[in-house]
């Protein structure tokens, strides 16, 4: 019992180690490694902001990390090797440790020292193959820096990796060096071994079954008879990974024992490519439900090697309102853009409500070059945006992207469709000003439209779904003209630019900020003998929505028109705010109209919860934005509407879960008022719109503060 009795003690006061809290991790006297660099190296960790601010740690919020009494010896051991193997031989690690019997505040004081200064570099072995003095000024390890022996591996693998892209595929490099502690000197020799220089001899591949070997050649960056490069391994990796092929790539040397001393300068190594095709077809099937779309389905079946060639098929429909709805607005029935909300237990659902989309897409890589990647689709397709247009359209469009490779890769497109898009008489009437009913005839009428784009994408971030560095840029030109196929009012040139960058934060939290502007230059057509700069509304910019400035529902940021059916008092002079969220309120019912301008400027914090840090984080966004109707004044830079906020992100399979709520303090956009008469009896001609006032709703109507917050909800982030 006494011998056993220092073992339960010291058991003990571990477990009592176990259950503090580390509150506080701090390092003082560290100049040439950050903090983050050393909280990397050690096992105590700091908790999460959470658990540590005292406001709220309180309330038990936030990730909490415990201390290890073993560990936090360990790390101080940890710390000095860290030191050591950067240069700093004399560096000192002291610790201070402040403990309550729930908390304890950790601070590591570092001492660093003079370090072992690089004297001098050599790099004997490459004289003949490259300039040493410009390889030298290329390593990472120079002379009169610490002696850090991450750096000194760094260099040695810089020159191995240029030695193999340079037709040496078994270059080694010998590491020496003279370190003297003492005198803070150290002399460093990389002594490079070349071995044979190599060009491509034979290239085997395994695994194929219905992909022909000519297909794997023309795509392969490797060529027989050329020197050897180790990136044209990596790139061929990368192009028949992307073909969307093959379960498994590997492409390697093939196993044999380099050449014996005396052989030919110049000698031939193999190169074996061992692939695993996947399924040859694939069926997928989706099923959703959405506010606006209400039930929703999507199928698609998939070819690949369809015909050979490596090409692919892929066959897809989606199919959305499928359910009951009821008109947004019962009173203008005559617009061909009436939009209706999800209603799954109404009894007035047709099929002329539901949208759809059909389309067949041929996919060929390797065209006309191994870098090329070619597409031609046939589309049919019945879509609308909530409470803004209709378009239903048949046609299908071709696509080449060239040098997939580069840094910038270059899509040009056609796309030619026969179709007609429907928007509301309003629409046409308080945008464009065009009230009779033959000028909104003529702009329904079933048109040929054909455009020619060009988009240049450069994407940098390192992960799609949920990116926490890096950069994406997209640049598209779009031109609708006679030359391409269009028929007016279809003819006009657009072009969009956005940009989204992101930035690490610590280690789990993110910011990220994102420009995304556009602008549209119409022709003017000649209606009801006047010029109308008309854009057709399918082709219109609309601002407001999850994904835009979150201050405002879908489509509801920018220019508006009002429509009433009744000119009562009651409906004209009440205050437009009693319900200022809904479509349809106090009898009056609005449409956005879009734009032919746009700009968004977001920029977002994203952090881990307090609760459950692993599934769930904290979003704290700023949204800045306007669409306009460009006439011949300069941008209204002064019409900007900025919309903070905050909000929750879900971890799942398909992304996070995004719940936002911003605020919009300011007043309801105003827009022309129009007045629409009810229908008259079945045969007559539609009766006239009338422009009954310029701005609307009075300016001096107030919002509620519940009607002044905007609720979000999205699957992915905003961008």
């Amino acid at each position: 019992m006494l011998a056993t009795l220092p073992a339960a003690t010291g058991l003990a006061a571990q477990q009592q180690d176990q259950e503090r809290v580390v509150r506080e991790l701090a390092f003082v006297g560290n100049k040439a490694l950050d903090d983050l660099t050393l909280e990397s190296a050690i096992a105590t960790t700091n908790s999460s902001w959470w658990a540590r601010f005292a406001l709220v740690r309180w309330v038990g919020l936030g990730e909490k990390r415990y201390f290890s009494e073993l560990e936090f010896r360990r790390d101080v051991v940890r710390l000095m090797l860290l030191y050591r193997q950067s240069g700093y031989m004399s560096a000192v690690v002291d610790t201070v440790v402040r403990r309550t019997p729930r908390d304890v505040y950790v601070e590591f004081r570092i001492h660093e020292g003079e370090p072992v200064r690089v004297t001098s570099l050599e790099v004997k072995g490459v004289d003949g193959i490259f300039n040493v003095e410009k390889l030298k000024g290329d390593l990472p390890l120079q002379v009169g820096d610490p002696f850090n022996r991450f750096l000194l591996q760094a260099s040695a693998d810089t020159i191995v990796q240029r030695l193999k892209n340079s037709g040496y595929p078994y270059a080694e490099v010998l590491r020496n060096f003279d370190s003297e502690a003492g005198a803070l000197r150290a002399d460093v020799e990389l002594d490079a071994q070349p071995g044979a220089r190599m060009r491509v001899g034979n290239v085997v591949i395994q695994g194929l079954q219905d992909v022909d070997t000519g297909t794997i050649r023309r795509v392969m960056s490797v060529r027989l008879g050329a020197p050897f490069q180790q990136d044209l391994l990596y790139l061929t990796q990368r192009d028949l990974y992307s073909m969307g092929m093959f379960s498994s790539v590997n492409v390697v040397l093939i196993d044999s024992l380099p050449p014996r001393a005396g052989s030919p300068s110049d000698s031939m190594v193999d190169v074996l490519i061992q692939l695993q095709e996947g399924p040859r077809h694939q069926t997928r099937i989706g099923f959703g439900y959405a506010t606006v779309e209400c039930f929703r389905l999507q199928t698609g079946w998939t070819a690949r090697n369809f015909f050979g060639g490596a090409r692919s098929l892929d066959l897809s429909a989606r199919f959305t309102k499928l359910g009951g709805g009821f008109p947004s607005h019962t009173s203008v029935s005559q617009s061909g853009g009436i939009q209706y909300i999800c209603n799954p237990f109404a009894s007035n659902w047709t099929v002329d409500t539901m949208n759809y989309q059909l389309n067949a897409n041929l996919r060929k890589p390797a065209f006309l070059s191994r870098t090329n990647v070619a597409t031609l689709g046939l589309t049919a397709e019945r879509s609308s945006q909530y409470g803004v247009y209709t378009r239903e359209a048949v046609g299908g469009d071709a696509a080449i992207t060239f040098n997939t490779r580069s840094a910038w890769p270059v899509t040009v497109g056609y796309y030619y469709a026969v179709g007609r898009t429907s928007a509301s008489d309003a629409v046409y009437c308080g945008i464009f000003r065009v009230c009779d009913e033959a000028s909104r005839h003529f702009l329904r009428d079933r048109r040929h439209f054909g455009a020619l784009s060009i988009s240049l994408t450069r994407d940098r971030v390192n992960n799609i779904l949920d990116p926490t560095r890096g950069s994406l840029t997209t640049l598209t030109l779009l031109n609708a003209s006679k030359i391409f196929g269009s028929e007016v009012p279809y003819e006009f040139n657009r072009g969009e630019f956005e940009i989204a960058k992101y930035y690490p934060v610590g280690r789990r939290t993110v910011f990220g900020w994102r420009v995304h502007a556009g602008v549209i230059l119409p022709r003017n057509i000649d209606l009801s003998g006047q010029q109308v700069g008309y854009v057709p509304p399918d082709q219109r910019f609309y601002g407001g929505g999850p994904n835009s400035v979150r201050g405002y529902g879908l489509n509801e940021m920018g220019p508006r028109v009002y429509v009433v059916s009744d000119t009562s008092d009651t409906v004209l002079n009440v205050p437009a705010t009693q319900r200022a969220g809904d479509k349809v309120w106090n009898g009056v019912f609005t449409a956005p109209t879009g734009g032919n301008t746009l700009i968004v400027l977001n920029a977002e914090l994203r952090m881990p919860s307090p609760v459950l840090p692993q599934r769930m984080r904290l979003g704290l966004f700023v949204d800045a934005g306007q669409v306009w109707e460009r006439g011949s004044e300069a941008f209204p830079i002064s019409g900007l509407r900025v919309t903070p906020g905050a909000g929750l992100r879900f971890a799942t399979p398909l992304g996070p879960v995004r719940i936002d709520a911003a605020y919009n303090g300011y007043p309801i956009e105003q827009g022309p008022l129009l007045y629409a008469p009810p229908d008259s009896t079945q045969g007559a001609a539609p009766p006239p719109i009338v422009q009954i006032r310029d701005a609307y709703p009075p300016t001096n109507a107030e919002k509620s503060f519940w009607q002044k917050v905007v609720i979000q909800f999205a699957i992915g982030h905003a961008f």
